[in-house]
């Protein structure tokens, strides 16, 4: 059985877009064990994949922080040797990061990645044995299916499968949609004034479906509480793991959201999305599921209210 370790750490749509190549490479090598290197708060996500036989947290967003302290230095030794400790017979790093591919450079096996003119950061090719050219034109699912088939040997067919069972995730009993109003990138961000207009007219429309606001981070529940103060039946839930936030949003009877890691997922579950483009380009980086998709907007031209209230209204019932 052939051992093959895929590195893609973060961020949380990255970590999304490269479901599709997991799924496929497990139907192109079913002899083969797979093992996912990733963040360790998307750790719990990447379990919830059929193909995923092993999972590999490493904590360098926190890292980071403390970088030199003894209890920083021991976590990453340790992380190291569990790298370490198992041969693999081809490795991929499709992350394309020189931090991934360091990481890829102490993982023993042979080593796969995108060649200096396929990503942003050119000297990480240096760190593989073998460079694939893939171009950057293409969407960030098909630049992760062709990067994994170049390098185990097959190519990419039909279209992409998450290996997310939305029926499997989904809890029965509240109805709910979820507004998914937060990014790290402020450039993203729609106006809260534009998520109070939609939310009153979901409120109006839709009954007793209640409002879900989830948040990340402190900054991020402070702006889902103010949103939920301005709405009749909007709630904002504790934070919680990805595996449970998967199985909130699978739930909803639809979802609506700026582009952010959350917004990739409900596509990946297949859960009807109006996805809402501001400072980020669809065609690179745009919603990929099997479910009803609307996206609206465009980098530098966010969509007005109207439009969005339009399209939400198509998923309702």
């Amino acid at each position: 059985m052939a051992d093959i370790l895929f590195i893609k750490t973060s961020s949380l749509g990255d970590v999304v877009h490269h479901m599709p190549a997991l799924s496929e490479a497990r139907k192109a090598r079913p002899d083969a064990s797979f093992t996912w290197l990733v963040e360790e708060a998307f750790a719990p996500l990447v379990a919830l994949h059929p193909a995923a036989g092993a999972v590999i947290p490493v904590a360098w967003r926190r890292w980071r922080k403390s970088l030199l302290s003894p209890a920083t230095l021991g976590e990453i030794a340790a992380s190291l040797r569990a790298i370490r400790a198992r041969r693999y017979d081809i490795i991929v790093d499709s992350q394309g990061l020189l931090r991934s591919a360091v990481i890829a450079r102490f993982a023993r096996g042979r080593r796969h990645g995108y060649g200096a003119a396929s990503i942003r950061e050119p000297l990480a090719a240096m760190f593989y044995d073998v460079r694939h050219d893939v171009s950057r034109a293409l969407h960030a699912v098909e630049r992760n299916r062709a990067l994994s088939g170049l390098a185990l040997g097959y190519t990419p067919q039909g279209a992409p499968e998450f290996g997310l069972d939305r029926a499997r995730f989904a809890a029965s009993g509240e109805r709910y949609a979820v507004l998914l109003h937060a990014t790290a990138e402020p450039r993203k961000l729609w106006p809260e004034a534009n998520w109070v207009a939609l939310g009153k007219e979901l409120n109006r429309t839709l009954g007793d479906v209640t409002l879900i606001l989830p948040w990340g981070t402190q900054a991020e529940r402070a702006r889902s509480e103010r949103l939920a103060a301005a709405l009749p039946r909007a709630r904002v839930p504790e934070r919680a793991p990805l595996n449970k936030v998967a199985r909130l949003i699978a739930g909803a009877q639809f979802v609506v959201g700026v582009d952010t890691g959350l917004m990739h997922l409900a596509a990946a579950l297949g859960v009807p999305l109006v996805a809402i483009f501001a400072g980020s380009k669809p065609g690179l980086t745009g919603p990929v599921g099997s479910g009803p998709i609307a996206v609206l907007g465009a980098d530098g031209a966010p969509p007005p209210v109207e439009d969005v209230i339009a399209a939400a209204r198509t998923f309702v019932r």
